[in-house]
């Protein structure tokens, strides 16, 4: 890896611990294995001055590996409406799945880690995501036989990544905001599937996306209000809440490492 020497030249670096910090604040370690903390796997260019000397200069890395939010993501139920005959539909090969549905836009971006292989993340898997419409619909069932909105598979890219573009999910009596999703590091059938869970959201955020225009004839979810009642998260949320940003005029991104065994 790369450093800054006290010439404020860029040097590379064989062995040991070497910290980026920002005003007495970490900004990325990297121990002397290579591995990453502070910053999410990708390439990074940081500004950087030698503390001695006062020169400055740019570091480049690429992070493939990172020792944060490597966890093994929970196990949760596929039910009640994963429609498995997606899997050999070639057509839900797919990045944006909310077809003709309406919502708050919401992109989903999922990165898988091996949390048996130092949180090196896994390129080449299949991800299928599926969630209700804003109205708490599911393609598939229910009157929508035939239908296939808010469902997508995509391939994770060499940084272990897979981004879907759709719409912030409604609810159904029963349950609380969230989205399915499975990982199948192999073929995809229904046998071969190495792990099923699903993101929760922000309670402030989804409170405030089900009072916007689009949301508004459904309403807010008054069948369970808390994750404590919720019949999946109720045993916590710590590795499956997103990380989001954005707005509803702009829309949102939720993020989230999925560790895998792999």
């Amino acid at each position: 890896m790369t450093a800054l020497d006290s010439n404020g030249a860029v040097v590379l670096v064989s062995s040991g611990n070497v910290t980026w910090t920002s005003l007495s604040t970490s900004v990325a370690t990297v121990d002397s294995t290579g591995l990453v903390s502070g910053l999410s796997s990708g390439n990074a260019i940081i500004q950087v001055t030698e503390s001695e000397s006062g020169k400055t200069n740019s570091v480049s890395l690429t992070v493939t590996s990172t020792s944060t939010s490597c966890h093994l993501i929970p196990t949760e139920t596929d039910g009640p409406y994963p429609l498995y005959s997606v899997l050999s539909n070639s057509s839900m090969i797919r990045t944006a799945v909310n077809e003709t549905k309406t919502g708050v836009p919401l992109t989903i971006e999922l990165t898988l880690v091996n949390v048996n292989g130092g949180c090196a993340v896994i390129p080449d898997a299949y991800v299928y995501i599926w969630h209700c419409d804003k109205d708490g619909n599911y393609s598939g069932y229910n009157g929508y036989e035939g239908q296939t909105f808010c469902r997508g598979i995509y391939k994770t890219d060499a940084t272990g990544k897979v981004t879907f573009t759709t719409i912030y999910p409604g609810w159904y009596t029963g349950r609380i905001t969230h989205v399915h999703f499975q990982v199948y590091l192999t073929t995809l059938s229904q046998t071969n599937v190495t792990a099923t869970s699903q993101m929760a959201f922000p309670q402030d955020i989804t409170t405030a996306v089900y009072n916007s225009t689009l949301y508004a004839a459904h309403g807010q979810n008054t069948s369970v209000t808390s994750f404590a009642q919720d019949n999946v998260f109720s045993d916590g949320t710590t590795y499956q809440m997103a990380t989001m940003s954005g707005s509803i005029a702009a829309g949102y991104t939720a993020k989230l490492a999925v560790g895998i065994n792999h």
